[in-house]
């Protein structure tokens, strides 16, 4: 069944794998998905991932979701900014800081996506994708 905001049932599957305390959480893959989780990894929001070829056309990836030492989780709520029916576009000087830097916005630009500190540090602007803490 076709996914009308692929982008959003990503962020939904991890929000609801990170509630119900599961270790991780399988997401069909695209570019953009890999993009992202990349940025998750890097900013120490999950263990890990794995890129698993196989489960349909164009496989799956893996995320390893990741909680403190006392079960608590680290990723507290992730939120979809820009949607396909609403778009939202910061320039550089407008990107939303998340939770006053303690979480990230993800914004995809014309560099690619990144987060927005990386966007303001480059001076570009773009769509704002979504936004973790």
């Amino acid at each position: 069944m076709p996914v009308t905001d692929p982008i959003a049932d990503m962020l939904t599957r991890i929000r609801n794998a990170n509630r119900a305390g599961k270790d991780h959480v399988d997401v069909p893959a695209s570019r953009v998905k890999l993009s992202i989780t990349k940025i998750l990894k890097d900013e120490g929001y999950i263990k890990g991932f794995k890129n698993m070829k196989g489960a349909g056309p164009q496989g799956t990836v893996r995320l390893f979701l990741k909680y403190g030492p006392e079960g608590q989780r680290v990723i507290t709520d992730l939120k979809r900014i820009s949607m396909p029916g609403i778009r939202r576009y910061a320039g550089a000087r407008e990107i939303p800081r998340v939770l006053n830097g303690l979480g990230i916005a993800i914004v995809s630009t014309s560099a690619g996506i990144m987060t927005d500190r990386q966007a303001r540090r480059r001076n570009v602007g773009g769509e704002v994708l979504c936004s973790v803490w």
